[in-house]
């Protein structure tokens, strides 16, 4: 069975992010969605609110599990028996990045093989940062995020509202 980990924070989880997913899905039988605590990056989201949202933005696909991850991502990979990490690249900047990552990862696991991933047309502009400042401006993000996080992205702006009154 070949198994593949997608990691990241994840806050919020876009349709860049369930692209990614989905067709990860197409090629491994198991994709393991594992979302980082990543208190560092001060997430607007906890790390079970981010749980919850994934696993019902990606409930339809089978073969699909949503998990807390920590650590190593490598060590991540190799917990969940996984041969290869997805990562999602949207520009020449991010491949940079990523490339850089896949090298040190490659090191330090050779058993593990990174797989880069473009999200489709229509989603390739969006991300979790941009997603979140629309959002808690006011913004309509519809068209990046599922129903249930554009709940959410909601309910956040109008508790940010509130504490501010």
């Amino acid at each position: 069975m070949a198994t593949a980990v997608y990691p990241g924070t994840f806050d919020p989880l876009t349709r860049g992010h369930e692209d990614i997913v989905r067709r990860a899905a197409v090629l491994f039988d198991r994709v393991v969605v594992g979302i980082a605590d990543s208190a560092s990056k001060r997430p607007l989201f906890d790390i079970d609110e981010r749980l919850a949202l994934a696993r019902e933005a990606l409930a339809d696909l089978a073969g699909v599990q949503v998990v807390r991850s920590a650590g190593l991502t490598v060590e991540f990979a190799r917990a969940h028996g996984a041969q290869a990490i997805v990562r999602g690249v949207r520009s020449v900047v991010d491949f940079d990045y990523e490339a850089q990552l896949a090298g040190m990862n490659r090191i330090l696991a050779p058993d593990v093989d990174t797989v880069f991933l473009t999200p489709s047309a229509e989603v390739q502009h969006v991300s979790g940062t941009l997603v979140r400042e629309i959002a808690l401006l006011g913004g309509d993000v519809s068209r990046f995020v599922s129903a249930p996080v554009g709940e959410a992205l909601a309910r956040k702006r109008a508790e940010r509202a509130a504490r501010k009154e």
